[in-house]
């Protein structure tokens, strides 16, 4: 049976950039259709109905009618504007660093409804004000678990041996997680893991977000896991996300902002 010409559907705008002298075209993230992209005819004309409404950031119910290079947007209603992630530069930039790794890790038309779910869960953790980087690490450990591509954190990924707590621990992107001391493993992209960076990368592993809100751990720590994340991701998708530079930037400047006050 031939799918019909109009249906109806969730919603996560991931990306869009601007087409001819009034349209829209979006990356949407759906639960039932995966990624599709679509058109919002005469959306930045000031006489637009649904301008204000198709915003990246927001879950929104959407109408459209399918379309033979785009499927066109008819009608909108945002369910969830989580305004206040959008306040905050830094719970912006998270967010859109989480949009781009849905974005590059999904297919068109490959129904996903459990990397919308997490998605639509991590901005509702932004929103709510949980530290951006908890958030950024807990959806990327999930979302790499959903890939199937989830690290290994509990045994070596060379010998397979379970990691003890009195040796020393390598990150090892390329070979999907951490390397005990008594392997050589390759001679590149090999970088030393301390025992805490090994527990919070557990942490987020087996941890609910709320366990996760509450754990004190230290910045060097949060730091240590962030760039062995960064570096697992940049290896498995190819190339490291272009939102990170705006996210680096605005974390630099308040830092900068920080340390002027102090």
């Amino acid at each position: 049976m031939p799918a019909p010409h109009r249906y109806a559907t969730d919603a996560i705008v991931l990306s869009r950039f601007d087409y001819g002298e009034a349209d829209r075209i979006l990356t949407l993230l759906t639960p039932g259709s995966g990624k599709v992209r679509a058109i919002a005819k005469g959306i930045r004309r000031p006489t637009s109905r649904v301008g204000g409404s198709l915003e990246p950031f927001a879950e929104l119910r959407l109408a459209l009618a399918h379309g033979r290079t785009f499927d066109v947007v008819t009608q909108v209603e945002v369910i969830h504007p989580w305004l206040r992630l959008r306040d905050d530069l830094v719970s912006f930039g998270t967010a859109s660093y989480m949009a781009e790794l849905a974005d590059r890790t999904q297919e068109e038309r490959h129904a996903t409804e459990s990397v919308y779910v997490l998605l639509k869960r991590g901005y509702e953790l932004l929103d709510a004000g949980m530290a951006p980087g908890r958030v950024a690490r807990w959806f990327e450990m999930h979302l790499a678990q959903e890939l199937g591509i989830r690290p290994e954190v509990d045994r070596c990924v060379e010998c397979g041996r379970l990691l003890e707590v009195d040796e020393r621990y390598r990150w090892v992107p390329l070979l999907g997680g951490v390397l005990c001391e008594r392997c050589p493993g390759p001679p590149n992209g090999i970088a030393g893991l301390s025992l805490e960076a090994l527990k919070l990368l557990k942490a987020y592993q087996r941890m609910d977000v709320e366990a996760l809100a509450a754990l004190r751990v230290r910045p060097e720590v949060e730091m240590e896991v962030e760039g062995a994340m960064r570096a697992f991701l940049a290896y498995t998708l190819d190339r490291s996300p272009k939102s990170l530079a705006f996210l680096d930037e605005v974390r630099a400047g308040e830092r900068a902002r920080s340390e002027t006050r102090t």
